[in-house]
């Protein structure tokens, strides 16, 4: 049996992912920290489609050694495509932004987003079908004033993720090294970005994407060869070769 693991599963895209995966039979590994969240979407997929096996790990990824710890408790598994979706956001000016919480970003975005992905293609590479897929975000090519720590995480998933591709490719590997960069979308993350209980996405914001037509974005990444799903300016979903220039050295 083949798996598709999802982290930050509980919400938001992943959760909608989840869903949209389980819709086609993939078997699913759902990752995130709260254990009510993903048992209710376990619960879901199971009473829409009972074929589908479901998997559910707790693991809170701003403990680095989580995400080893993760990995290998998977490895019984047979793993055909590894979407690291989990991420935070701090929605602040440098000068005020609260240490403690972007030092938690950092870890979850960038730390163990790394050491998930370099697991899987030292042990996927060569496995044909196989996709990594990092969830990056439009503000990973555009630097965000007001959200500069966030914004340069997510440069380093997005150009990380694309000279893996690269590296992948001039390996002649089989698995595909892939980034879907999502644009404002309406999930639980405005609200933690900026430390609200609630956020009006119809009242504050002229465009948005909803978690469910970013799942279906996300499929369309998946079944295609490109390395890099994003969302323009004008909230177009665009399918496109690498952003960043890519230096192959001597």
């Amino acid at each position: 049996m083949k798996y598709t693991v999802i982290t930050g599963a509980s919400s938001g895209i992943g959760y909608e992912s989840a869903l949209a995966f389980a819709a086609r039979g993939k078997n699913l590994i759902l990752v995130a920290r709260r254990l009510d969240k993903l048992e209710e979407l376990k619960s879901t997929i199971q009473n829409n489609y009972p074929d589908v096996d479901v998997v559910i790990r707790i693991s809170d990824l701003s403990v680095t050694d989580q995400a080893y710890t993760l990995y290998n408790d998977l490895k019984e598994y047979q793993i055909e495509t590894w979407i690291n979706n989990a991420g935070l956001g701090e929605g602040s000016f440098v000068a005020a932004q609260k240490l403690e919480k972007v030092e938690t970003m950092l870890r979850v975005n960038i730390e163990s987003l790394t050491i998930l992905s370099t697991l899987y293609v030292r042990d996927y590479a060569d496995v044909e079908g196989t996709q990594l897929i990092n969830v990056s975000s439009a503000l990973g090519y555009v630097i965000a004033v007001g959200s500069v720590a966030y914004s340069a995480s997510k440069y380093y998933v997005s150009a990380f993720t694309e000279g893996l591709a690269k590296e992948l490719e001039l390996k002649g590997a089989k698995t595909k090294a892939k980034i879907l960069a999502p644009a404002i979308t309406e999930t639980e993350f405005v609200k933690k970005s900026i430390d609200v209980e609630d956020f009006d996405y119809k009242a504050n914001l002229p465009k948005y994407h909803t978690a469910k037509q970013m799942a279906s974005f996300m499929l369309d990444l998946f079944d295609s060869n490109e390395v890099v799903g994003i969302v323009d300016q004008n909230y177009n979903f665009n399918l496109r070769g690498p952003i960043y220039p890519i230096f192959e050295g001597l």
